[in-house]
């Protein structure tokens, strides 16, 4: 078997240093015969692509691919159109992952295909998220770490023909969300598996939160339901419309949960800057994501309504 590696960055050159020099630690055990790692460079400006020319001798698996400002799934795209291997795997350039990632992903695989009998399957590694630049892969497994996802492309390997059957990425999702679970509703109609694979473990490195990242988190949330909007279109099924909370029963909890927007970014600034002071900026963000949920839903129904798209009852 050969692995390719996919990972597209934007601006993200620091966690890019440890996410390769943690691919470069791989132990195959004979699972994989080789690899190499495509990085799609996605138009930064933070000297990525100068910095990995110069790099070229501690990162000799790593073939950079450059291209203008295009969003994530085009940089998907392009990377596997000038990969090598015949499995990909994908995942993030703030991931950092063990040394047996890649020959687990690869075990996995194999013994779908022979339990299959096909190449209909892909493997799902574990995502573990952590604030610790230094030491990420020190952070311990969390309840909210499990993910109910499809397909998602922070740590997913899958056969390189099946996965261009499928048609890629819909470049068309060029905002923030939900293009690697659109691809993955097509991977599921084409019969294709999902096979847990915990052992592939990867460390999802993101920072601490901070008061200043609040506008930020914001924006996502309102290009996410943009996106979400898109997935619908596409595929206009309950399963989706639970996906993306595009369901009364997710407006009216949300509406709930924040007493109507009362409980919001700013009611609850003096709350969060008192729990990041005193070290639980895990916990702030949790309380966080109660007003994002509301402006995230409201956004989709407001999104949705200027495009005259009603939501069901069920």
């Amino acid at each position: 078997m050969f692995a390719s590696v996919v990972i597209p960055t934007y601006n993200r050159r620091p966690i890019l240093e440890k996410c390769l020099a943690a691919l470069e630690r791989q132990s195959l055990a004979g699972y994989l015969e080789r690899y190499e790692v495509v990085v799609v460079d996605d138009g930064s400006v933070d000297g990525t692509p100068e910095w990995l020319r110069s790099e070229v001798a501690r990162f000799p698996h790593v073939r950079l691919i450059e291209q203008e400002h295009g969003g994530p799934a085009e940089g998907r795209n392009r990377g596997v159109k000038h990969s090598r291997g015949d499995v990909i795997v994908f995942i993030d350039s703030d991931l950092v992952v063990t040394e047996s990632f890649l020959a687990n992903h690869a075990k996995s695989l194999k013994h779908g295909w022979q339990q299959q009998g096909n190449q209909l399957c892909f493997t799902y590694g574990a995502v573990i998220n952590t604030a610790d630049f230094d030491k990420p892969t020190a952070e311990r497994h969390k309840l909210r770490d499990l993910s109910w996802a499809y397909f998602a492309t922070g740590n997913v390997a899958i056969d390189k023909d099946v996965l261009e059957r499928s048609g890629l990425f819909d470049t068309g999702f060029r905002l923030y969300g939900w293009e690697d679970l659109e691809l993955g509703e097509r991977l599921r109609r084409m019969g294709v598996q999902l096979i847990k694979c915990p052992e592939a473990v990867g460390y999802h490195w993101h920072p601490a939160l901070k008061l200043d990242q609040i506008p930020d988190l914001i924006r996502v949330e309102r290009e996410r339901a943009r996106m979400g909007l898109v997935f619908y279109r596409k595929h206009p099924t309950r399963r989706v419309r639970f996906i993306i909370q595009f369901t009364w029963m997710h407006r009216t909890l949300w509406e709930l949960l924040t007493l109507g927007g009362l409980i919001n970014e700013h009611s609850l600034r003096p709350c969060l800057r008192w729990l990041i002071r005193n070290g639980y900026q895990g916990t702030a963000m949790e309380l966080l994501r109660l007003p994002l949920n509301r402006i995230g839903v409201r956004s989709l129904f407001r999104e949705a309504s200027s495009a005259g798209i009603s939501c069901p009852l069920l």
